[in-house]
């Protein structure tokens, strides 16, 4: 037998064992890690100091890293996620019918859940404090970019399940040079679901690959529509929000989309800000007349086709200008990715229009996109942001986790 799938069937066995463990030593566990994180936020952060010096290319630097402030708020999301109530057992419904039997519907987990994901060490204490919280086995297979980090994070993982005499072979990491594609993405009676986060690549090819159900999370094409009616001055802040307050994540501002009535208005103050964190922005020709004396020129190009409907993670991003809301509307239709979208305005109608007739997973009005976020939300964290509609849809938490079996009470009843 294979190293992964031995690991596969101990994980699974364990995870029965987790299924019956009450709320409290549950909640035990995500408080001992907790102050594991902090005990050892040396080791953490030099084990990912090693993983930045093995980096190649800047574009994931962001992702990867990990300071004091980001060490905090992983501590702070296990605390935040201890403090939620039980997902598990919980009666979702109660039926009597007239022949006697009690049927309830049980919330339960879903059982054995892997993740594909890359680089963002941080995302693997999430993962970990909301499986275990709605009793779920974990498989991790985090990017070999931070696989150092991750490492030592999983280590401190299995010491929190020890201190209560839990088996560390709740959780495990795939190392870099194991041959797990074939293994997991077959391993259908092992695995109940895999969740690919990351480039929309890497969804690609395990929505492709996979027999074991997915559910899809992460790649976010991102627009923020400026109406006619649009505040100009709350405009222009939560644009430049939207854009660089962490431009490498999924919610960030990929597309801004201009009614022609507001480019003057709207684009010299915004151009100083984008400037001021030196933002590459692709315009179209109409925005591209309005910019083109007021840009710093290595920053800014004349749109193509391909700068819509792309992902950057980066500082980039480009802007349509259209003629009415109409245009608009049909645009972010056209190019949306199902994660989150913005409109910009003053009109109800055209508020109450865009809300219901954008299909994404989370529509904001008069609102930054970076709000996308399981610990935004107050889930406590997140597993990623499902882009699908089954059986979860965008922020992920503990609910999103659990299942549901049917538990019937008889006195002996047959059917007739």
């Amino acid at each position: 037998m294979d190293n992964l799938t031995n690991h596969l069937q101990k994980i699974k066995i364990a995870q029965a064992r987790l299924a019956g463990l009450n709320v409290h030593d549950r909640n035990r566990v995500l408080v001992e890690l907790s102050r594991l994180l902090k005990m050892h936020q040396k080791q953490i952060l030099a084990a990912n100091v090693r993983d930045l010096k093995n980096l190649k290319g800047e574009e994931m630097r962001d992702r990867l890293m990990l300071n004091e402030k980001r060490l905090v708020g992983m501590a702070k999301g296990l605390l935040d996620v201890a403090k939620l109530p039980d997902p598990l057992n919980k009666i979702l419904e109660i039926r009597k019918p007239k022949n006697g039997l009690i049927i309830n519907k049980i919330s339960v987990p879903l059982g054995v859940v892997a993740v594909i994901y890359e680089s963002r060490p941080n995302v693997t204490i999430d993962l970990f404090g909301l499986a275990f919280k709605s009793g779920n086995g974990l498989i991790l297979k985090g990017g070999s970019e931070a696989y150092e980090t991750n490492r030592v994070l999983v280590s401190l993982i299995h010491q929190s399940l020890q201190k209560l005499a839990l088996p560390a072979s709740l959780v495990y990491l795939i190392a870099p040079k194991e041959n797990w594609q074939k293994i997991l993405l077959n391993a259908h009676n092992l695995v109940d679901v895999i969740i690919p986060r990351g480039s929309s690549g890497l969804i690609k090819w395990v929505r492709k690959n996979s027999r074991v159900p997915i559910i899809e999370t992460g790649a976010g094409v991102c627009h923020t529509f400026v109406d006619a009616s649009a505040n100009i001055a709350q405009a222009v802040k939560i644009i430049t929000n939207a854009k660089t307050q962490r431009p490498s994540v999924c919610n960030a501002l990929d597309t801004l989309v201009v009614h022609r009535a507001m480019l003057k208005k709207l684009l010299p103050p915004l151009a100083i800000e984008l400037a001021k964190f030196d933002v590459e922005i692709f315009a179209d020709n109409s925005s591209h007349h309005v910019l083109k004396n007021l840009y710093p020129p290595a920053s800014f190009k004349l749109a193509r086709p391909e700068h819509f409907g792309v992902e950057f993670l980066s500082l980039k991003m480009s802007i349509k200008t259209v003629k009415n809301f109409e245009e608009g509307l049909e645009f972010i239709k056209k190019y949306t990715s199902g994660h989150s979208e913005a409109i910009l305005s003053s009109d109800r109608h055209h508020i109450s229009q865009f809300l219901k007739e954008v299909d994404a997973a989370t529509v904001y009005a008069n609102a930054s996109t970076r709000f996308s976020d399981g610990s935004e939300f107050g889930m406590g964290g997140e597993v990623g942001v499902s882009t699908q509609k089954l059986h979860a849809r965008g922020p992920m938490g503990l609910e999103a986790l659990t299942s549901y079996k049917w538990v019937v009470l008889g006195k002996g009843q047959i059917r007739a």
